[in-house]
């Protein structure tokens, strides 16, 4: 039944992105015009984005603005420049199920029509943004936080990235 469910949710995202080419989750407008996804930010979100957790680091065409969160050193890392960059410091990975179902595809292009990245869900735009979850102080109000979450903590005004132990804030 829950695979049945991620189907169509990417049937339905692949749809969108035919059809819109912006897509709101939770949400039914997207803020902006330079907005290819965002997500229902209303006062009091809990809510964030969860990365995918690998092990050890993705191969193949990498692109930057790739992000995972490797549970080899549970560390949340971003691809730029031809290298991994850590943005979390050691956490723990203690809390991470793993995918042990067989990868089919490419997974969701959304903003193109293609892409020559390879992720499960991949934001292709020449003029387009992701906005992130925004949440309030993430360290005090998402109770059950999970390794790999990332929003955008509206208090301080930075990236919030929770690694497993702690959440590591950049400006």
């Amino acid at each position: 039944m829950k695979n049945i469910k991620n189907i169509s949710i990417g049937v339905a995202l692949v749809i969108f992105n035919f059809s819109f080419a912006q897509v709101a989750i939770g949400k039914q407008v997207v803020d902006g015009n330079s907005t290819v996804l965002d997500f229902n930010n209303v006062t009091g979100n809990t809510k964030g984005l969860i990365l995918p957790a690998t092990s050890g680091l993705p191969t193949g065409t990498l692109v930057n603005g790739t992000f995972i969160f490797d549970v080899t050193d549970n560390k949340v890392k971003m691809y730029e420049n031809d290298t991994w960059k850590p943005l979390s410091d050691a956490g723990n990975s203690s809390a991470v199920v793993a995918n042990t179902s067989a990868e089919l595809g490419k997974g969701v292009v959304m903003g193109a029509a293609s892409s020559t990245a390879d992720g499960v869900l991949v934001l292709e735009s020449s003029d387009k943004a992701m906005i992130l979850p925004q949440v309030a102080t993430p360290h005090i109000n998402v109770k059950n936080p999970y390794p790999g979450m990332m929003c955008y903590d509206i208090t301080s005004k930075t990236l919030a990235i929770f690694d497993g132990s702690v959440w590591n804030y950049w400006k």
